[in-house]
């Protein structure tokens, strides 16, 4: 199963940071700062971009306390050892400078700050929300890189009370996700353009229907377009050619289309030559409420009346 494996990778990474900073901390400094370095980068790398949703998000921040205490005993700990090979400690500095640039990458992303954004209200109301998949294009955003452009498209996840995005790592229960059936509202005011709930929702981790089967609201502003995807069949409630506004009900969230579990899909993307297909728009990095969210991170929505006046 793919979830436990990469769940069990964060893990064994976790460990191995922990494992080398013990080791790097009992040596002299002059012998144990390039296994230091490669612990330090390493444990940052599996801090942020670990899968620690798939079992609890504060597994995360109870990691990140143990990989400070293990750094912390270099304090207290008597120093001991040789000084390393050659090649070891070459080999440490180069992984230790493949995880700076990746820990880089994880803030800056491919575009850096050159991209265009939107400005939307946050479409889910009440609970903690968690981005599952997003950033700034590459590395954080690999899944939707290549899909039509969506390069800052966001697949959004809501925890339950001990963290984690389901009641268990890998349930085929529909209801044992904790966003299915949430109730999505309209982002922004707009035109619908699409809007279809037909499709059936797929069983966890089944995903063979494909993206052309999504249940779908596609919403049109006088500046771009925001799509919405993965809704419950039967779900949707707003029609092609209406007038929506800002925090109007849209639907449910669902699994539908190419979707392994459920979650909300959520891309936009500015509009740009008449004519053309609303994917081939230049795609807008989102804000939610003013602030644009990376991957893994939590989303708390304001408690705020959405409809605008």
């Amino acid at each position: 199963m793919f979830i436990y494996g990469i769940l069990f990778i964060t893990l064994a990474l976790a460990l191995l940071s922990l494992v080398l900073m013990l080791t790097a901390t009992g040596k002299p400094f002059r012998y144990g700062w390039s296994r230091l370095l490669l612990a330090l980068t390493l444990g940052l790398f599996v801090y942020l971009y670990g899968t620690w949703v798939y079992l609890t998000v504060h597994a995360k921040f109870a990691f990140g306390i143990c990989l400070l205490l293990c750094l912390l005993s270099v304090f207290f700990r008597k120093k001991r050892g040789a000084a390393p090979r050659a090649w070891k400690r070459v080999l440490s500095l180069v992984w230790a400078g493949i995880f700076i640039l990746l820990c880089t990458g994880y803030f800056t992303g491919t575009t850096g700050l050159r991209q265009q954004r939107i400005e939307l209200a946050f479409p889910l109301k009440t609970g903690r929300y968690f981005v599952l998949q997003g950033g700034k294009g590459l590395p954080t955003n690999l899944f939707h890189f290549s899909l039509r452009g969506a390069i800052y498209a966001m697949d959004i996840v809501k925890l339950n009370d001990w963290g984690g995005r389901a009641d268990k790592i890998f349930s085929r229960r529909l209801e044992d996700y904790e966003i299915f059936n949430d109730t999505i509202y309209a982002p922004c005011s707009g035109r619908v353009v699409r809007a279809y709930s037909d499709n059936p929702d797929n069983i966890p981790p089944n995903m063979d229907r494909g993206p052309q089967n999504t249940n779908q609201v596609l919403l049109e502003t006088d500046s771009s377009y925001v799509f919405l995807a993965h809704m419950k069949k039967g779900s949707v409630v707003v029609h092609e050619g209406q007038w929506v506004q800002q925090g109007q009900a849209l639907g449910c969230v669902g699994n539908s289309g190419f979707s392994s579990e459920p979650h909300l899909h959520i891309q936009a993307h500015a509009k740009t030559t008449p004519g053309s297909p609303w994917y081939m728009g230049e795609p807008l990095y989102i804000s939610f409420n003013g602030k644009g969210y990376l991957l893994y991170e939590v989303i708390r929505p304001k408690r705020v009346e959405m409809v605008k006046k």
